[in-house]
């Protein structure tokens, strides 16, 4: 089976319920029937169009769970401010309302984005979802398949932290490989990537070796077991025959399997690159750092691209079942 196959008999495996904040958007409509037809999760769209027996359709202005949405919401912002009226626009808007579900426990994940912006799916997911306990960050990741597919990676951040501070890199890097972990069942092996490899740049030319060096003692202190090295090219992580010579000895160089680039710059660059040039899939971008999965749709997206994100936003949840 494929990657992509793989993830998808995870999700069916454990039948999450999964909720997509625009129901009403056909892209939305023809992928929910599909995955309902091929049992990959439970599904329920937020809208008022009808798209059959395996699918269940809420209109929050209607629901008979707003108030109590509602009543959730202004509990948890009200120290910001938010008065009962702001709680109940907040939750009948689609993306508030969905993510109250998984809050709530009445979802395990949502998705969002085909009409919203990135800024308004991941905004309402840390108000209402929340990170998830010991993060300090939220950051996204691609799953990339590259060698004609056969090879699963991940390449983060590359949508969302623009400049991530040594905290921020060390979270992403343990983020990370949990990431790999849930959708593949791999062992990761962390590469810090630079233009540098293990110092044959001075630490001092450029203030990202300085940050990465950091933020690989801070993983270290974390999450003494996960193997990580850096600062490493992206050839000596990713070939064998690089790394004997760049980087002899090292326990990730030759075998990298999660890829953290030192800014959002880098990382898009390179997974555009891998993919346009190099034939590489690329599968996200996908949120990690959420105490449940919630996560954004690229508002060009087609069907096929919704689908693939019901089965990795249930095969996340799947991962925290």
């Amino acid at each position: 089976m494929s990657v992509i196959d793989d993830i998808a008999a995870a999700s069916k495996r454990a039948s999450p319920h999964i909720v997509l904040s625009e129901g009403d958007d056909p892209r939305i409509i023809q992928a929910a029937g599909r995955a309902a037809r091929d049992r990959l999760a439970r599904l329920t769209l937020l809208g008022t169009s009808e798209v059959g027996d395996d699918v269940a359709v809420i209109d929050p202005a209607t629901s008979g769970n707003l108030t109590d949405y509602a009543d959730a919401f202004y509990e948890l912002r009200q120290h910001k401010g938010v008065s009962h009226e702001a709680a109940l626009a907040a939750v009948t808007d689609p993306l508030g309302y969905a993510a109250m579900m998984v809050r709530l426990g009445d979802a395990d994940g949502t998705i969002g984005g085909a009409t919203h912006t990135t800024s308004d799916v991941v905004r309402t997911a840390l108000q209402i979802i929340g990170r998830a306990k010991g993060v300090n960050v939220v950051s996204s990741y691609f799953l990339m398949l590259i060698e004609d597919g056969t090879r699963p990676v991940v390449f983060a951040d590359c949508g969302l932290v623009l400049q991530p501070s040594e905290e921020e890199l060390a979270s992403i890097a343990i983020a990370s490989s949990h990431s790999l972990t849930a959708m593949t069942g791999l062992v990761p092996k962390v590469a810090m990537l630079s233009f540098s490899t293990k110092g044959s740049v001075p630490q001092g030319a450029h203030e990202s070796l300085g940050r990465i060096a950091r933020a690989i003692e801070l993983v270290h202190d974390r999450a003494p077991d996960l193997t990580i090295d850096g600062e490493l090219q992206f050839d000596a992580a990713l070939l064998p025959q690089i790394a004997e010579r760049k980087a002899p000895g090292s326990p990730v160089a030759g075998s990298a399997n999660v890829f953290v680039f030192p800014s959002l710059s880098a990382g898009n660059i390179g997974y555009k690159i891998a993919e346009r040039i190099g034939g590489a899939v690329a599968l996200g971008p996908i949120l990690q750092g959420l105490a449940k999965p919630a996560n954004d749709l690229s508002r060009g997206c087609s069907s096929d691209d919704v689908y693939q994100m019901i089965a990795i936003t249930g095969a996340q949840a799947a991962a925290l079942s």
